[in-house]
């Protein structure tokens, strides 16, 4: 019994653990906005019929990831704020607010742009892009920019934190 109350287990080093979340979510972002999504728009596949179920797909499969980069992200934060007061203050709702960035991405505007691009009517030949996907990619883009700008911040910040 004596055992189980005596505190000598590990700690987890969440510096490391929300250093590595935001870089890898970061990086992953900045090959996704720079690298894929030019290289489908130069090759003519985002006009494809079938590149919204893709889309979809993959913004899908990307999005839980950043949900998860995000959530542990925020983990770090907490557990640092609790244990280390060298942290400032602006981190946890700036982590919060990360989190709230992918959840509205996430939940709210990739399904909106997949339902919007999907081709219902097949004897259809229109290929035009409706107003309101225009719309969304703007909110899209500049929910991606605070999203960035974010995690850069608060990869620096708990960077610099000192053990």
């Amino acid at each position: 019994m004596s055992a189980l109350t005596t505190s000598s287990s590990q700690r987890f080093n969440w510096k490391t653990i929300a250093l590595c979340a935001l870089a890898f979510w970061l990086s992953g972002s900045l090959i996704l906005d720079l690298v894929l999504m030019p290289t489908l728009y130069m090759t003519g596949m985002t006009s494809e019929p079938g590149f919204a179920t893709a889309g979809y797909s993959m913004f899908g499969v990307f999005n839980r990831i950043e949900l998860l980069c995000a959530a542990i992200a925020l983990t770090g934060v907490l557990a640092l704020r609790n244990h280390s007061q060298s942290i400032d203050h602006w981190t946890v709702p700036l982590a919060i607010g990360l989190l709230g960035i992918v959840m509205v991405c996430t939940y709210g505007l990739a399904p909106q742009m997949s339902a919007l691009g999907l081709q219902l009517d097949l004897f259809s030949s229109s290929t035009e892009v409706p107003s309101a996907m225009n719309r969304m990619h703007f909110e899209y883009w500049v929910l991606e920019l605070m999203k960035l700008a974010g995690s850069g911040l608060l990869l620096n910040q708990i960077y610099r934190t000192v053990k």
